[in-house]
């Protein structure tokens, strides 16, 4: 449909190209119309508006009434079809020698009334907001998870620990065994906290809700060590994606053992120099390309002052070859995890 002032433009411009000696016909192709169109859209009484969208249409003789709408929605909430699709009810009444409506009637009913996705056990997605924090400094937030690593016997895995320091990205403490439990979180937690000095000191632990995450044993190692607990909402893995990233980095990189690692030790060995090259020689981007140690110690700085530095004398030097300035050679103040709108807009 076009609109009438749409309609009253496209008439003007036409008229004013036969103003110009066009033919109509030409000017009505120019315009992108067909000469019947313009016909009908022009009377004596000027620019005629689209009577459809006003139009009254008689309703369709086979119309269930809203009785019959009634029924078809009253079945499919019974406690036998709540978690059936239309394809499966509609049967199943034929079955019965019972007729209420085709399949595409029931689904548009369902749809109408929003219920094509509430039936039943379903549940109704989770408007709830995502848990946000912010780090200012290294050791104010943490996030860990647990992943699996290949073991060279089918069906059985080694199982890395995993904790990661949301402003630096530093791995600060990691572990592998060939069990998972709360138990074997709450012993590296703990001494990843005495390594980092951080008695007396307030930290934040994000996690998503797996069973070693939600265990009572580790509950109560943070509240004993007095970190503070943070979870994803369930079912949204992006909660946590600062470690499910570093989770990808890991298993991506050309070296990784994808037939499995033969026993514990070389999984432990070989994730030990992962993590040493990640934390000592990566240069992150998120971060201004400085390694996670760099930041996580407080020498990114002088590391970044020095490349400007670099980049200033080359300029001096070369000053022909720079049309705007040197490179912003920086690092983020602050992280979020699970930013929020508005803070994204303030940043």
């Amino acid at each position: 449909m076009t609109a009438h002032v749409e309609r009253q433009e496209l008439v003007e411009m036409i008229k004013q190209a036969q103003t110009d000696g066009a033919r109509l016909g030409a000017a009505c192709a120019a315009a992108g119309l067909c000469l019947r169109t313009y016909q009908r859209w022009v009377d004596v009484d000027g620019i005629r508006a689209d009577g459809r969208p006003e139009a009254k249409r008689a309703a369709p003789g086979n119309k269930l009434s809203e009785i019959e709408q009634q029924a078809v929605l009253a079945t499919c909430m019974q406690p036998r079809f709540a978690d059936m699709p239309p394809t499966q009810i509609v049967p199943i009444l034929a079955d019965e020698g019972t007729y209420l409506a085709s399949e595409s009637t029931f689904y548009r009913l369902l749809h109408a009334h929003g219920a094509q996705h509430a039936r039943g056990r379903a549940r109704r997605r989770s408007h709830k907001a995502a848990p946000t924090h912010v780090a200012r400094a290294p050791n104010e937030v943490w996030c860990w998870d647990v992943t699996y690593l290949p073991n060279q016997v089918r069906g059985m895995f080694f199982y890395l620990y995993a904790v990661l320091d949301l402003y630096s990205r530093k791995l600060v403490a990691w572990e592998v065994h060939a069990s998972e439990s709360g138990e074997l979180a709450a012993e590296l937690l703990e001494r990843a906290r005495w390594r980092e000095k951080l008695a007396g000191k307030s930290l934040v632990l994000h996690a998503d809700n797996g069973a070693p995450q939600r265990s009572f044993t580790l509950r109560a190692k943070m509240l004993e060590l007095g970190i503070a607990p943070s979870y994803s909402r369930p079912g949204v893995s992006d909660d946590n994606a600062f470690i499910e990233s570093w989770f990808r980095t890991l298993k991506y990189i050309p070296a990784y053992p994808s037939a499995g690692f033969k026993d514990l030790e070389q999984a432990r060995e070989w994730t030990r120099r992962f993590v040493d090259w990640y934390n000592g020689e990566h240069r992150h981007r998120e971060i201004g390309f400085v390694t996670p140690d760099q930041r996580h110690s407080g020498r990114s700085k002088a590391v970044l002052e020095q490349r400007r530095e670099v980049y200033a004398q080359a300029q001096s030097l070369n000053p022909t070859r720079w049309s705007r300035d040197i490179r912003c050679w920086g690092e983020p103040g602050q992280v979020y995890l699970n930013q929020r709108d508005k803070e994204r807009r303030a940043a």
